[in-house]
């Protein structure tokens, strides 16, 4: 019986990130398609979005914007790697053509989780209420 292996190639943790994107594409019929949607986690060189409708294709490029509260943060261009062709949940896995950079500093890395410290005055009580 033939075994199967697959490969990780990702080359970092994915964070799990809901951000709004705007995607834009040409189909092989030369149509141009304009999608809105969110990502669902984001990697250090790409990312997985759900878009509301359609999807591109394996291989095509996709030029891809990311926005925040104030407009549009970053412009990149990626190439779709895999699709998620759930009716309730389309998506697409996006893998970045270049501005890595640009990318890490201000999408993946602020997408990081974060951890806080209690502070001092929280650990002070649990203390006291336990004497």
């Amino acid at each position: 019986m033939p075994r199967r292996t697959s490969t990780e190639q990702r080359t970092g943790p994915r964070y799990l990130a809901s951000l709004p994107v705007r995607a834009e594409w040409d189909t092989e019929g030369g149509a141009h398609v304009v999608a809105e949607g969110t990502t669902e986690n984001v990697g250090p060189e790409g990312t997985l979005v759900h878009l509301q409708r359609e999807l591109p294709d394996v291989g095509s490029r996709v030029q891809l914007v990311v926005f925040n509260e104030g407009g549009e943060k970053l412009k990149v261009v990626t190439e779709v790697l895999r699709l998620e062709r759930n009716a309730a949940h389309p998506q697409a896995a996006l893998q970045l053509l270049g501005a890595a950079d640009e990318w890490r500093g201000l999408i993946w890395e602020p997408a990081a989780p974060r951890i806080t410290q209690p502070e001092e005055d929280e650990d002070e009580d649990i203390e006291d209420e336990q004497e």
